[in-house]
């Protein structure tokens, strides 16, 4: 054979192959349910299961202690900087604790208060009952 049928050899098998290729991928792309996920998974189930999954993890989510506020204020008249606070960690149903911490001028005492359905199980103060009110707020 000479290079000039060689070369022609090799260009027709070139061309071949570009236009089996490109009719390939032409079809691949035209069938429905031909595109892939991981593991070769269709898409729209993966769609499907990732729904499923954030689904799953907002209800877990749910439980966790989540919606939080902090309520500095001056327990006592005589007394200035806002030393005290009151800290409601609540979840989305309003179940958690509410965490209060008074100073005076020669101690600290703190305190902690169960809070079911957004009401404490003993009386909270106006500042725990403010905390828990701006949790549930958001």
């Amino acid at each position: 054979m000479s290079n000039e049928s060689l070369t022609v050899a090799v260009t027709v098998v070139a061309l071949v192959s570009l236009v089996s290729l490109a009719l390939s991928a032409t079809l691949v792309r035209s069938r429905p349910g031909s595109r892939r996920g991981l593991a070769g998974s269709p898409l729209p189930t993966d769609v499907a299961g990732l729904r499923g999954e954030v689904e799953r993890l907002r209800r877990e989510a749910s439980g966790a202690l989540r919606r939080l506020a902090v309520i500095r204020y001056d327990a006592f008249g005589d007394m200035g900087g806002r030393l005290s606070w009151s800290l409601a960690l609540v979840d989305d149903d309003g179940n958690g604790v509410v965490l209060t911490s008074i100073h005076g001028r020669s101690d600290a005492r703190s305190y902690a208060k169960n809070v079911t359905g957004w009401a404490g199980e003993q009386p909270l103060s106006p500042e725990e009952e403010t905390a828990v009110g701006q949790a549930k707020a958001g």
